[in-house]
C-alpha cells in the first residue's frame, strides 16, 4: 500500500483535524457531564466502601463492591460516550435514561472487541517467542537471531502503536456508532493496514487537546483555590489552612492530610471546604473526560469517512 496521505485528498487530514479540535464544544454537553459525574461519584463511593470492607477483613464484600464500582464506571462511561457520539454526528442528544439503557445493551461488545484484540496480540507474541526459542539452536541460532531482532522490533512496535493509537481510542466509538463486534474488528484492521500513521496522529491530537483542557482546568482550580483560601480568612473569619482547601479541590480528605502531616481545621467550615472542594474536583475531572470522549468519536467519524471514500 502507498503511504497514508495517498489514500485521501490533501485537504481531508485538515478537515479531520478540525473535526477533532471542535470537540472542545463538548464542555457544553450537560447530559454527558451529568452521566460522567454521577458514574464517577457512585464508583468512588463504592471503592471507598470496598476499602472499608477490606480494612474490616470482609474481603468478599470488598471484592463485590470493587466489581460494582468497575461496572458503574464502565457502563456510565459508555453512556456518556453515546451522548458524545450524538454530538459528533450532529444528531439530537438522546435522553440520559435512554443512553444508560443503550449502554447496558451494547457495551458488552466493547469487552468482546478488546478480548479479541488481546488474543491477536497474544498469538503474535507467542510466534515471536517461538522464533526466539529457535535462536537457541547452536548453528543456525545466531543467524536466525540476526533476522528475528529487526522483525521483532518492527512487529512489536506496530502492535504497541496499534494498541495505543487504534484499538484503545477507536474501539469504543465504533461500538457507540452501532457497529457490531465483527464490523468493529474489520474497521480496526483496515486502519492498521491502510492509515495507521494517520489514525495515530488523530489519536495524538485528541490526547493533546484533552491534556490542554486538563491543564487549563487545573490552573483555574489552583488559582481559584488559593484566592478563596485567602478570602476565607478576611471575609468569613475562619483561619482555614490552605492545604485543607487544596486537598478538597484535588479529591483528598482529612485522613489524607493527617497522614501527610498537614494542618487541618476540625470544624464545620473545614468539613464544608472539603465537601465543596470535592465537588469542584469532580467537575474538573469530568470536563477533560467529556472532551476526550467527543474527540475519539470525531476521530472515528473522520476515519470512517476516509474508509467510505477509499
Amino acid at each position: 500500500m502507498m503511504p497514508d496521505a495517498m489514500d485521501m485528498p490533501q485537504d481531508r487530514p485538515l478537515r479531520a483535524l478540525n473535526r477533532v479540535l471542535t470537540s472542545i464544544d463538548s464542555v457544553r454537553n450537560g447530559r454527558a457531564l451529568f452521566v460522567l459525574l454521577g458514574s464517577f461519584s457512585v464508583a468512588g463511593l463504592l471503592l471507598a466502601m470496598a476499602e472499608s470492607s477490606l480494612v474490616r477483613n470482609a474481603g468478599w464484600w470488598g471484592i463485590v463492591e470493587a466489581g460494582l464500582a468497575f461496572t458503574v464506571a464502565f457502563y456510565g462511561g459508555n453512556a456518556a460516550g453515546l451522548l458524545a457520539m450524538d454530538d459528533a454526528n450532529g444528531r439530537a442528544r438522546r435522553e440520559v435514561a435512554e443512553a444508560v439503557r443503550d449502554a447496558l445493551s451494547s457495551a458488552h461488545r466493547l469487552l468482546l472487541v478488546l478480548i479479541a484484540a488481546l488474543l491477536v496480540a497474544t498469538v503474535v507474541l507467542g510466534l515471536l517467542l517461538a522464533l526466539l526459542w529457535l535462536c537457541r539452536l547452536p548453528v543456525v541460532g545466531p543467524l536466525l537471531f540476526g533476522a528475528v531482532v529487526p522483525v521483532g522490533v518492527a512487529v512489536l512496535g506496530v502492535v504497541a502503536l496499534t494498541a495505543v493509537a487504534v484499538v484503545g481510542p477507536l474501539a469504543a466509538p465504533a461500538i457507540w456508532s452501532g457497529l457490531g463486534v465483527g464490523a468493529t474488528l474489520r474497521f480496526l484492521a483496515r486502519q492498521v493496514r491502510h492509515r495507521l500513521l494517520f489514525a495515530a496522529l488523530l489519536s495524538a491530537a485528541v490526547s493533546l487537546l484533552t491534556a490542554a483542557v486538563a491543564a487549563l482546568v487545573s490552573f483555574g482550580v489552583i488559582a481559584g483555590g488559593r484566592a478563596v483560601a485567602a478570602l476565607a480568612v478576611l471575609v468569613v473569619g475562619v483561619d482555614l489552612p490552605p492545604q485543607q482547601l487544596m486537598a478538597g479541590l484535588f479529591g483528598f480528605g482529612l485522613r489524607s492530610l493527617g497522614a501527610a502531616g498537614a494542618p487541618a481545621a476540625q470544624n464545620a467550615h473545614g468539613a464544608a471546604a472539603l465537601v465543596g472542594g470535592g465537588l469542584v474536583f469532580a467537575l474538573a475531572l469530568v470536563l477533560p473526560g467529556v472532551v476526550y470522549l467527543r474527540g475519539v468519536c470525531s476521530a472515528f467519524l473522520a476515519l470512517r469517512e476516509a474508509d467510505t471514500l477509499h
